[in-house]
């Protein structure tokens, strides 16, 4: 019988259990210890900005507290990429804040600069100027960053940079969740590397790190009792995740390397198909991780019966996981009545894009047979058409 082939599951390297066992044999099993500090360590020496980085629950967390710091409150509006998560959105509800939504532009998926200019002056003339701004670096690729640097300094926006799916990315040699006020990363069981469930936020001061660190543990006040000033979230991240985090950053440049490798493996798969790309940097200031390997489709040319849908169910057929991209926000049911600008570059992506098992640990055996479904597939081969 075959194995299931994950579209990106857990890759371990082999000393998370060391510093499990070192949590144990001390006792360290509550939210704060030494692996906590030794990841945060980890973390702030490999983005390499000068940058403090506060280990937290979850990366919906982070950017939960990003936005706190960023004094977004009930009835404030806060401008969002529409091709996301729903993570990346959710925290603004949270607090009770309306999401403006901004549709991608074609180089990178990202946040389109043009778009989001022209939300900004149109929600200021409205006598809603927005609170922040949450751009996302989309299955990896870096967004357009100095351009939108540009326009939330032009308005005096803070600029939260959710890198939830883009750690070790890089644009311009920067690392990517070191470019806004605030920077968001994941360590959930699908991400590059993982801490079971997990996140961080990357602050660019001491100041907002402790900030961050009281409001996680409960905002207990400075008090020999218990004593609280303000709301506060269990949002610490626990001694014991933590130390799988630094047995995961002992491998993290390998486990960039083996996804950057999947996506030249679909490169070569797709060079010579008419009608298939693979989502590629656009040049070379971006430096993707490359998360996930996305393809896009156009059936015209591939004579395929739906774009992407014939891959999938014969993927499905052979045990193999893919998955569309990101329904974009504008396109969900809770967000119908959300404000919305630009055009329709997400919803088209959405309607013709699919990605593709990209996981670091692959074998050979699984990726020949993840080929074997792509050209049979694409050759219109009868065992793997799902046309009627």
């Amino acid at each position: 019988m075959k194995s299931k082939v994950w579209l990106s599951s857990p890759h371990l390297g082999g000393n998370e259990l060391k510093y499990i066992k070192e949590a144990f044999a001390a006792n360290w099993v509550a939210p704060l210890g030494p692996n906590v500090d030794g990841f945060e360590q980890d973390l702030e020496l490999f983005l390499n900005e000068d940058v403090k980085v506060a280990a937290l629950s979850a990366g919906t967390a982070a950017l939960h507290l990003a936005l706190i710091e960023c004094d977004v409150t009930h009835g404030d509006e806060v401008i969002c990429q529409s091709m996301t998560f729903s993570a990346s959105a959710n925290p603004i509800v949270y607090l009770g804040a309306v999401p403006v939504f901004i549709d991608s532009e074609k180089d990178t998926w990202n946040m389109c600069p043009v778009a989001l200019k022209e939300a900004i002056e149109d929600r200021i003339s409205k006598g809603k100027k927005p609170k922040a701004i949450i751009v996302v670096n989309l299955y990896g690729m870096p967004a357009k960053m100095d351009e939108i640097l540009s326009i939330a300094a032009e308005y005096d926006i803070p600029l939260i940079e959710d890198a939830a799916e883009s750690l070790g990315s890089r644009y311009k040699g920067k690392a990517c969740g070191t470019f806004g006020r605030f920077g968001i990363l994941s360590f959930n069981g699908n991400k590059i590397i993982t801490t079971s469930g997990g996140g961080a936020l990357v602050c660019h001061s001491q100041e907002d790190k402790e900030q961050a660190v009281f409001l996680s543990t409960q905002a207990r006040d400075d008090a020999p009792h218990y004593q609280h000033s303000q709301i506060g979230y269990n949002y610490r991240m626990s001694n014991i995740s933590a130390g799988i985090g630094r047995g995961q950053m002992e491998v993290l440049d390998e486990r960039v390397e083996g996804r950057r490798k999947m996506h030249s493996f679909y490169s070569e798969i797709c060079k010579n198909i008419e009608g298939v790309k693979i989502f590629s940097e656009p040049d070379s200031d971006f430096y993707s991780n490359h998360w996930l390997s996305v393809i896009t489709i156009d059936d015209t040319k591939t004579k395929l019966s739906k774009n992407y849908e014939d891959l999938r169910l014969a993927f499905l057929k052979e045990d193999i996981e893919s998955r569309p991209i990101w329904k974009p926000m504008h396109l969900q049911p809770i967000f119908k009545d959300a404000p919305y600008y630009g055009g329709k570059v997400a919803e088209t992506l959405f309607g013709n894009s699919l990605c593709l098992p990209s996981g670091s640990n692959l074998s050979e055996d699984e990726r020949a047979r993840i080929a074997k479904v792509m050209l049979d597939v694409f050759s219109n081969k009868k065992e793997y058409s799902v046309m009627p």
